[in-house]
């Protein structure tokens, strides 16, 4: 199972993140598990013309023309926008603003991930177990609440 194995690969950055609970890290992997297609995608899928509705958006930081596909979402939790980028950037010390194609790999698409994750103190849902809240967080909607749901269930017997 590739979220095991992701987990093992991965313990100590996991830990120091708080991704160290079973129930967290069956949220935690769900999550990365809907977002990324079966850890499977590591760039959003789409043409050209597809990411134009991410052009302009200042929610996102997209203020320069291009931004849209320059920033689409990558990394296992799509990371989307130059305002996530950059301050991705700001917070690793890696400067995946000018190198966003960088979150392709699984490294940096695992890294980015923990940190959209701390950044957005999502322990304390998964806590809660309420995977209806993460996945509004994550996904700004219910978008996949069904298979969430039911790889959550999954990787709670993984991981118990």
């Amino acid at each position: 199972m590739k979220a095991l194995d992701l987990a093992k690969k991965y313990t100590t950055i996991l830990n120091e993140n708080g991704i160290n609970t079973p129930l967290r890290l069956a949220h935690f992997f769900a999550q990365l598990d809907h977002e990324s297609g079966g850890f499977v995608y590591l760039k959003e899928l789409g043409n050209d013309a597809y990411f134009k509705k991410y052009e302009g958006r200042k929610d996102l930081g997209n203020t320069v023309a291009g931004d849209s596909i320059k920033y689409k979402g990558r990394g296992f939790l799509q990371i989307t926008g130059r305002s996530n980028y950059t301050q991705l950037s700001k917070d690793t010390g890696v400067d995946y603003l000018s190198n966003p194609k960088l979150l392709e790999n699984e490294a940096d698409a695992m890294i980015s991930a923990i940190w959209f994750w701390s950044k957005n103190k999502l322990n304390a849902i998964c806590d809660k177990d309420d995977v209806v809240l993460l996945t509004k967080r994550i996904n700004g909607g219910k978008n996949g609440l069904e298979e969430r749901k039911n790889k959550l269930a999954k990787y709670k017997a993984a991981f118990k």
